[in-house]
């Protein structure tokens, strides 16, 4: 009944629907399991994409030539671009999604790729023949071969929910968890750990008061995140605010004797930058109040998300003091949050392609890998799917620098530092963050992505097409000059100094009050020539950007470009580091069992002090 496969990904979550795609595009016969093919990419958690440092992820996917930013722009019902009140290397891209639209858009998007074929069942271990990984066996008795498997199980392995002394097993609430691969691959010899991750109440808008609320609208000019010719958002439905307040957090503290997470019935670490409200309440004891996001889950529905009341508690605990938040006195809940339990394997037993360290053709991408977030899982599977294709097709592995991309420093810090907690992206992760913004992501990824065939020859043509007019704009503005009559009224108007002679229009952008969009419709020449090469918003964001921070750019790129000697310094796998005597004991320890591929990856391990790399330096140079 089944082919034989080039790759087989386990799961269609986030992680599994990119490998899938990437790996299929590619050309490789892929095979998608998954227990649920009514929940493909399913949002589990909050419905909605992008965020800090998560929508710059979001927007590298797309960039080479993932799936997630156009079924996002087709399934979203607002669009907030975050910290525009910061510098550029800040701004992040955040969509409120349709939950179910989501859904159907990734399976209709799966169902029209070439290559790839669907399989309903649970894979409940990896088949072996002479030691080597030839496919997967699953619940229903099938044995399915392949020359690659992908795991991306999310929170399904031995997933366990907890609400309040209750306990259930699942892998999210009305979904069964997962049973065999963990012991597997234990005895294996993979190292396995716990972790934790919840979700609140969600509720009967029907029965909100959102008159109590602070109305949150999205952008007046909502952006996207593809950087193809996606719709753009036209209405918009709005989030809602409100807070909880001293009375509340009493009310739950009646339910911490019964709580799971301060029993110690959970055993696995949780998020700290997302903590459940229990934890909150605990952790800042001197905050009266916490601030909760009430988000629509779709267009046509009434069921709202309360962002930031995630929790454990047992349910009427739950309930009570959801009713005495402002707006919520009438509230009616459709289901209680939860905490889910599951088991995940330390990353640091992988290499850059995301294949482990262990098995030969076997590859870890999402949550499985310690991770938090859809759009961290995405990134991994995207990365996972396409190295899985390159390793059947006999080439070397396709891998991103920290300077490159959001991805580069998000797999670095995976396999170099591995996770005590569930690992979320941050802008503060990146070193050079002002070369990874968000706006940028096609000028430093498509190419690479064209170049391996995973990039469509259309969005290579659309990146090469911008650039060019990017670069006509910037010669433009460093050759033309304002004069003083024709701006000076402008300038007034933002509160900016009048010209006393001409500027180029360059130098006058780097003051701060002034923006080249509105520049564009007050300066003639600069008017006419972006009409003639039809510039867009977007495009005039970009350029603005490169020109104003041009000198912190150019910096950042020297930066880099210094530290890419150490990466360039590569050291042999199966190297003894305990020969090196003149290592600090904990270096010698680290060192063996993370395998650094070079020097540059070996600075960033913790427990390498800078004196060992000197030892490791005046080694290579002998």
């Amino acid at each position: 009944m089944h082919e034989h496969y080039d790759v087989i990904v386990v799961g269609a979550g986030h992680a599994g629907s990119e490998a899938a795609a990437a790996a299929a595009n590619l050309g490789s016969k892929v095979l998608l399991i998954t227990m649920n093919m009514n929940a493909i990419a399913q949002m589990s958690c909050n419905p909605a994409m992008g965020g800090i440092a998560k929508g710059q992820i979001v927007r590298e996917i797309d960039a080479l030539g993932g799936y997630s930013g156009i079924v996002t722009d087709n399934s979203m019902i607002q669009f907030r671009m975050l910290n525009k009140s910061k510098g550029p290397a800040m701004w992040s891209p955040r969509a409120q999604s349709d939950r179910m639209l989501f859904s159907i858009k990734w399976r209709q998007m799966l169902e029209n790729t070439p290559n790839l074929d669907f399989w309903q069942d649970i894979v409940t271990g990896l088949l072996f023949e002479k030691k080597k990984l030839v496919g997967v066996k699953t619940a229903m008795g099938h044995n399915i071969y392949s020359k690659t498997v992908i795991l991306t199980n999310g929170t399904f392995l031995n997933g366990k929910i907890h609400i309040g002394k209750k306990q259930m097993a699942g892998g999210r609430i009305g979904d069964p968890a997962s049973y065999g691969i963990t012991e597997q691959l234990k005895e294996l010899g993979f190292e396995s750990d716990r972790l934790k991750t919840g979700t609140p109440v969600r509720v009967d808008g029907r029965t909100i008061d959102f008159s109590k609320m602070e109305e949150q609208k999205g952008d007046e000019n909502p952006g996207k995140f593809s950087f193809l010719d996606t719709p753009k958002l036209k209405k918009q439905r709005s989030c809602w605010i409100t807070y909880t307040s001293p009375v509340v957090h009493d009310t739950l503290k009646l339910g911490f004797a019964d709580s799971p997470m301060f029993t110690g019935r959970i055993e696995g670490t949780g998020p700290r930058y997302c903590p459940s409200i229990e934890d909150k309440i605990e952790r800042f004891s001197d905050k009266s109040r916490h601030q909760l996001f009430v988000e629509p889950e779709g267009w046509n529905t009434v069921e709202y998300y309360v962002n930031g009341f995630s929790s454990s508690l047992p349910d009427d605990i739950q309930f009570k003091a959801l009713r005495r938040i402002p707006g919520f006195e009438n509230a009616k809940i459709f289901r209680p949050g939860y905490a889910i339990e599951y088991d995940y394997f330390p990353p640091t037993q992988l290499d850059y392609s995301l294949e482990t360290k262990l098995i030969p053709n076997l590859y870890f991408a999402g949550q499985i890998n310690g991770t938090t977030g859809y759009e961290e899982a995405a990134a991994q599977g995207l990365m996972a799917g396409i190295n899985a294709h390159r390793k059947v097709k006999g080439e070397e592995p396709f891998v991103l620098k920290r300077s490159e991309a959001y991805i580069g420093v998000l797999i670095d810090d995976l396999i170099t530092k591995g996770v005590d907690e569930p690992y979320r992206m941050f802008t503060s992760r990146a070193e050079y963050r002002i070369l990874l913004r968000q706006d940028n992501a096609d000028f430093r990824l498509t190419e690479k992505a064209y170049k391996i065939g995973l990039a469509s020859s259309e969005r290579y043509e659309k990146m090469l097409a911008k650039k060019e007019k990017a670069e006509k704009l910037i010669r433009f503005l460093k050759k033309e000059s304002a004069q003083p009559d024709e701006i000076n009224r402008y300038l007034e108007e933002k509160g900016s100094t009048a010209l006393k002679q001409k500027i180029k229009l360059s130098a006058l952008l780097l003051r701060p009050q002034v923006d080249l969009k509105s520049l564009t419709k007050k300066q003639k020449s600069l008017k006419e020539f972006c009409d003639k090469i039809d510039v867009n918003d977007e495009l005039l964001e970009s350029v603005e950007i490169s020109i104003k921070y041009e000198g912190y750019i150019s910096k950042e790129r020297e930066m880099a470009n210094k530290f890419l000697k150490y990466e360039n310094l590569v050291l042999k796998p199966d190297f003894d580091y305990d020969q090196l005597k003149s290592l600090s004991y904990e270096a010698r320890e680290k060192l063996n069992k993370i395998r650094p591929k070079t020097i540059g990856q070996a600075s960033r391990i913790s427990g390498v002090s800078p004196s060992d790399i000197n030892v490791l330096l005046v080694f290579l140079n002998r």
